[in-house]
């Protein structure tokens, strides 16, 4: 697989089929080499996946990430051969042990403890019964992986990481942990808004829900980050670290401190400014790898 440098990372749950493969068709166009789709309470993201596959040529497409709760390990691992054999070297699989108030609250399911959960569920795939044709070559398997010991085990039983809501900072820390073998892809929201008021308002409306959360809240605090960040929608240094925003030169920037901090590859979720879910094509036609 040659994944370039630069991807999308975006919802696709508000887009018809024709929609969606419109939108696929078009980041190929511009340039980028993967689009990641995420995975919630939504579509199922392989079907979606699938379908993208036979309406592009070039364009890897990856989960950012999938719920390993919600597909015992012999169905991933089918998924894993089946996407991977149709679309050979354009699926990435990102796979993570979600939240667990998703978990237990919306599925169901007893929320394990997130390091041996997701060890055993990958020796699990590795070790399933799979009676039909493989690839030529698997498709790398990324984890959702945030502190050190899950970046481990993105390592040693995965081929690296896809961190989510991390700002450079947290790339370089992950860089040295991971060495220099594993794949490292983070996600980078970026809002193409020049007001700072303004900007900040809409980036406090799409981190409400991650801020929350406690793993995203933990790794945080890893980085230096205090509780007092996370009081009143989250402190402006917050903010501004997660979020880019600003003009093209600014967004650019950002990207460049993750590769330089050891990223191979980063995925950007462009903000819309009206608040509503989607991408906003500006931010995706003005940074174009292959211009518009």
């Amino acid at each position: 697989m040659e994944l370039g440098r630069l991807g999308v990372w975006t919802w696709l749950d508000d887009m018809s089929g024709p929609e969606a493969a419109k939108f696929a068709q078009r980041l190929e166009q511009l340039g980028y080499s993967a689009l990641w789709v995420p995975e919630a309470v939504g579509r199922d993201p392989f079907s979606m996946l699938g379908y993208l596959a036979a309406q592009t040529e070039r364009l890897i497409l990856a989960t950012g990430i999938a719920n390993i709760y919600a597909r015992d390990p012999m169905l991933m691992n089918a998924i894993h051969n089946t996407i991977g054999d149709l679309a050979p070297g354009r699926f990435i699989l990102g796979i993570g042990v979600s939240h667990g108030h998703l978990v237990t609250g919306v599925r169901g399911h007893e929320y394990g403890k997130p390091l041996s959960t997701m060890r055993n569920y990958l020796e699990s795939m590795q070790n399933a019964l799979f009676m039909a044709r493989k690839p030529g070559e698997a498709a790398p398997i990324l984890l959702a992986a945030l502190r050190p010991r899950m970046l481990e085990l993105s390592a040693s039983a995965a081929q690296g990481a896809h961190p989510y809501f991390v700002p450079p900072e947290h790339t370089a820390r992950a860089r040295e942990i991971l060495g220099a073998g594993p794949m490292l892809c983070p996600e980078q929201m970026v809002l193409l808004e020049t007001d700072a008021s303004e900007a900040r308002a809409i980036a406090r409306k799409n981190m409400e829900i991650y801020a929350g959360l406690p793993n995203y809240r933990n790794n945080l605090k890893w980085l230096g980050f205090e509780d007092s960040d996370f009081e009143n929608g989250c402190s402006d240094r917050l903010v501004d670290a997660i979020v880019v925003w600003g003009d093209e030169k600014a967004i650019a920037k950002r990207i460049q401190e993750h590769w330089d901090a050891g990223a191979d590859h980063v995925c950007i979720q462009p903000l819309r400014p009206d608040g509503k879910p989607g991408a906003d094509l500006r931010v995706l036609e003005a940074l174009a790898p292959n211009g518009r």
